[in-house]
């Protein structure tokens, strides 16, 4: 095999079973090698993965240029020579900590979830196949920069290197990650697809044959409503004098771990990163911090297409000409009881994007960007911008979709973005819903400069906040001009998280770091300044004498409550199980988007007295059948516990929980808590809201404070499961170690990756 002999040995490291063997081959080239390697990995169903000893032998390299230091908390502070070392270690103290979430986050973004769970996620597969397009994620890593390629090895170097020295970890399904997997998934938001409301039902019910009706996709239940909360405060409202970001997200507990990189080029942030990706999302450097909150800005549109067959092609109409429709293969997998089934799909695309669904007789396409080189690029150079005008400049990298940003500065700027990635579209359509693609008129015609979307900096007012509101109340009453935007900008309502934002922030005009924690902990339930009254005037007399007498003492306590949420409080549970009881009967037959804390009036004034107080009898029948009496206090019921992420394990009243005070945002809150009772449970656990949460000063040095929900690992054996527990139903902070003395100080544990 060529014209070169090969002298002397070569191995091949091969794990079976948790056990490794070292196999040697004589005189053999390495394409022979890997060829043997890839033929042992076919025919040998127990093998994990195998390696080259040149591979293991750079992995082990890489790792003595990585210290991970563990503070008391268990957060990681990954310190390397470059930033590819940080990445390198990164993602190996990821996968110590929950590889089971960081695989699954890989899994879900290569469109291979039904390998693992069956037949059920079939189309949510197929719908990641259409937008997510492994095989440009393939050419983007091979056409990325240098400094980033070397990221993007360090990144599935790291990985690898867990799963090699640690066999007994078993992957469901990706056993050798690649350095293009971070390709797939560019952005880190919660909300990692972007499909304007369209959802894999519709896709199934295309291949069926069925039509769909895609505006009943666009009814919001508040409960979901998790959001996000971003607060800067600016030098004018800083008693210290220095600026300071409030760092909130909303999502699904521990979707995000707290950890800090370091390196000799220049890379130092704090903040945290979602699971499987290299760049803190949310976070802070010695210089500038940023918070993403997510958005409705539109930044993906469906198309309604005109089809024409004939015998041999099927065309689309555009411009009154008829151009064909591109047809790409796509073959999804699923499990079933007797192993692997593959189901092939023909992706009907036209030049807006797939075709996703079927509605009136016209095929309904979809336009979107959810992944590209830029973004990823974009991603990971914010985290070490200097200055407002280098963040600026990334800004103008314009790919980060769907999310808003919040930043502050160590020279006192404080600034907001609606959006970043927005397409120029034509105004005189409705943007909204689906728009005709039978005409170049509602073709994107590029991309708004940064200066063209909706922004604020510096405002007179002193602060700026986004709750996934509307950007038009963001510094209060020194907001932005709706006037100057077309609507697709920005089609978010009002919430009544976003009315409470800015009451609490109007109603102090200095603020030091616990101050601004206490502001982002207020607990006032705006909704029910509105929900309550309607409840108190309904008609007394519709009140059946059997209840009477509870539903008078229920209706007392809450003309007494004062709004917040507490664990002692038996208002708030009245309060909140009627709320989510009438909730459906406001918003039943509405689509679109509501704007709550203005529609609310109207909707209420709607729902006949009768159902009012039916609806707080059924509260006070169902407390009173699941704990004996109707007067639970909101602590009682309303639980946090920690259960690990195996399948087996459920939410058990019988075990430990802790009491949580607070409440959903859908209501007002600003700390949010989304809970629910779950299968043979009578009390309701959180699942949901504040996460990872963090307030930072900046100045000479950095001065910050975070939490984290439960606590840093996702191993149930771990003292740092659920080490932060309690602190997190109190709203207690930890301080932030970010200087060195500090973190040695406090540290647990200093190795290398793989000790």
């Amino acid at each position: 095999m060529g014209g070169g002999k090969w002298r002397g040995f070569s191995d091949i490291h091969i794990i079976i079973d948790s056990k490794k063997y070292n196999v040697k081959f004589f005189n053999l080239p390495p394409s022979t090698l890997h060829l043997i390697a890839f033929i042992f990995l076919l025919t040998t169903p127990a093998i994990s993965f195998c390696q080259t000893k040149t591979d293991i032998a750079r992995w082990q390299e890489t790792a003595k240029r990585v210290n991970i230091v563990r503070d008391k908390w268990g957060i990681p502070h990954i310190m390397g020579k470059t930033d590819a070392d940080c990445v390198f270690g990164l993602m190996y103290a990821q996968c110590e900590d929950d590889f089971q979430r960081v695989e699954m986050n890989y899994i879900t973004m290569l469109g291979r979830t039904s390998e693992i769970t069956g037949e059920e996620n079939l189309y949510e597969d197929l719908l990641v196949k259409m937008v997510i397009d492994s095989a440009e994620s393939v050419k983007d890593y091979e056409a990325s920069p240098d400094w980033m390629k070397k990221l993007l090895n360090a990144f599935a170097d790291g990985v690898n290197f867990y799963l090699y020295k640690n066999p007994q970890v078993k992957p469901a399904l990706l056993k050798n990650f690649k350095p293009w997997y971070p390709l797939t998934y560019t952005d880190g938001s919660i909300a990692a697809i972007q499909t304007s409301d369209l959802t894999a039902n519709d896709i199934k019910k295309f291949y069926q044959g069925i039509p769909t009706d895609l505006a009943l996709n666009q009814k919001k239940d508040p409960e979901h409503l998790i959001g996000s909360n971003g607060f800067a405060i600016a030098p004018s409202r800083s008693s210290s004098k220095n600026a300071m970001l409030y760092i909130n997200p909303h999502v699904t507990f521990y979707f995000r771990p707290e950890v800090h990189m370091m390196s000799e080029e220049g890379l130092n942030t704090y903040g945290a990163v979602t699971w499987g990706q290299f760049f803190v999302y949310q976070g802070f450097n010695e210089h500038c911090g940023w918070m993403h909150t997510s958005s409705e800005a539109d930044v993906a549109d469906l198309y309604e297409e005109t089809i024409v067959k004939n015998d041999k092609e099927i065309f689309y109409s555009f411009d009154n000409a008829l151009k064909p429709i591109k047809i790409d293969h796509a073959t999804v997998s699923y499990k079933t009881a007797s192993g692997i089934v593959k189901k092939d799909f023909k992706i009907y695309r036209t030049h807006h994007g797939p075709v996703m669904a079927l509605q009136n007789d016209k095929w309904i396409s979809m336009q979107s960007n959810n992944r590209s080189l830029s973004g990823l690029i974009q991603s990971w150079s914010r985290t070490k911008a200097k200055t407002f005008a280098e963040f600026k400049s990334l800004m103008d990298l314009r790919s980060n979709i769907s999310n808003n940003t919040v930043y502050a500065d160590d020279q006192g700027n404080i600034a907001y973005w609606h959006g970043n990635f927005m397409p120029k579209r034509n105004p005189n359509y409705d943007w909204s819903g689906i728009v005709d693609g039978s005409t170049s008129a509602t073709d994107w015609k590029g991309l708004h400069t940064v200066d063209e979307t909706i922004h604020l900096y510096n405002p007179e007012i002193g602060y700026l906040q986004n709750c996934n509101a509307t950007p038009f109340t963001v510094a209060g009453n020194g907001s932005i001009s709706k006037k100057k935007y077309p609507t697709y900008m920005a089609p978010d309502p009002q919430n009544f998280r976003g009315v409470n934002a800015v009451r609490v922030l109007d109603s102090r005009s200095q603020y030091d770091i616990n101050s601004l924690i206490a502001a982002g902990y207020d607990t006032y339930l705006t909704a029910f300044d509105v929900m309550i009254p309607s409840l108190l005037k309904a008609n007394r007399m519709l009140i059946a004498n059997d209840i009477k007498a509870d539903i008078t003492k229920a209706m007392q306590l809450l003309s007494e409550w004062d709004h917040r949420s507490a664990a002692n409080s038996v208002a708030t549970t009245i309060a909140i199980l009627w709320a989510e009881k009438i909730m459906p009967e406001l918003t039943k037959g509405r689509k679109g988007l509501i704007d709550m804390p203005f529609e609310m009036p109207r909707m209420l004034n709607e729902l006949p007295d009768g159902k009012k107080i039916y609806y707080l009898s059924e509260v006070i029948k169902k407390l009173k059948a699941d704990f004996g009496t109707w007067e639970v206090p909101w602590g009682d019921i309303n639980r946090f516990q920690r259960i690990d992420n195996a399948m087996k394990s459920r939410f058990d009243d019988n075990q430990p929980s802790i009491p949580s005070p607070f409440a959903s945002s859908a209501w007002g809150s600003l700390p949010s808590f989304n809970s629910r009772p779950y299968l043979n449970s009578k009390k309701r656990y959180g699942y949901g809201g504040n996460s990872f949460v963090c307030a930072v000063e900046f100045g000479k040095r950095i001065k910050a404070k975070s939490l984290l929900a439960g606590g840093e690992s996702g191993n149930p054996n771990s003292k740092h499961f659920k080490d932060q527990a309690e602190m997190y139903t109190k709203g207690q902070f930890k301080d932030v170690l970010f200087y060195r003395e500090d973190i040695f100080k406090n540290m647990e544990r200093n190795y290398h990756p793989g000790e």
